[in-house]
């Protein structure tokens, strides 16, 4: 049986409704968030355990949560989700533009990550922590065929993801050309490049820095290749030479800062 044309607007609406905003969930994530003002925070759904944890972020807030029985735990998250009791519904972060966020402004010169179709939500999250902690000012990927800001990402960003932008692009070789423009160096990271990352990362000497990275197995696109700078390797010691993409940005993030 056909449904009812606005049976089918309704269900539209409601789709369109969810897709604008995002759960987190995991004392850390929620926390973090509840505490960035930046963020535009909707529904809050606590265990009375993680009400009491989060007691002074809710409060600073001035959410009103709804508590919820832990074995009935309403919010919309996947069965397998480790949700710790705290789930907060959220607005995507609006962190501006690739120039407000990349421009050059003091005697550091900056660092830059940018991720060509990487799609695992773990792997950008752990990235984004690794971009936190060494001083990126933004990991920048495409729209399409990348990890999207979700509550897995969050979770495993720990609290990086409410500090370091994560700018979704429409084109990537265009923000990189875009980078290039601002004086940045744009190093390529792969495995059959002639040149290491320490012969790469000396031609950086008091420049701007972009770090591209490519998913695991695909690595870089063609056209990404051909936009870097440069491509080099991360050197390895032994017969295997393969590092998880998200090690590979923070191993080439803390050589960027040596430089």
């Amino acid at each position: 049986m056909k449904k009812p044309r606005w049976v089918i607007e309704k269900e539209q609406g409601r789709r369109a409704a969810a897709a604008e905003t995002v759960w987190l969930f995991g004392l850390h994530a929620v926390r973090d968030a509840l505490g960035n003002p930046a963020r535009d925070k909707r529904r809050l759904i606590v265990t009375r355990n993680a009400q009491s944890r989060l007691s002074e972020a809710i409060a600073m807030s001035g959410m009103v949560p709804e508590v919820a029985d832990a074995r009935r735990f309403p919010a919309p998250l996947d069965p397998q989700s480790v949700h710790q009791g705290a789930a907060l519904e959220v607005a995507p972060l609006d962190w501006g533009s690739l120039s407000e966020c990349c421009m050059p402004r003091d005697a550091l010169p900056p660092r830059t990550v940018l991720l060509d179709r990487v799609s695992d939500p773990h792997n950008v999250g752990a990235i984004l922590r690794s971009a936190e902690v060494f001083g990126a000012c933004a990991v920048i990927a495409p729209r399409r065929h990348s990890a999207p800001e979700t509550g897995a990402l969050a979770k495993t960003a720990s609290g990086a993801l409410e500090r370091q932008p994560y700018l979704r692009v429409r084109n990537l070789a265009a923000a990189i050309a875009e980078l290039q423009d601002m004086g940045y160096l744009v190093l390529g990271l792969d495995g059959d490049a002639p040149d290491d990352l320490a012969s790469g990362m000396a031609q950086a000497s008091g420049r701007a820095v972009a770090i591209v990275l490519g998913a695991e197995g695909p690595g870089l696109r063609a056209k990404t290749r051909e936009s870097c700078d440069n491509l080099v390797r991360i050197g390895y010691a032994g017969a295997f030479g393969s590092l998880n993409v998200s090690n590979a940005a923070a191993v080439a993030l803390y050589a960027s800062r040596q430089v």
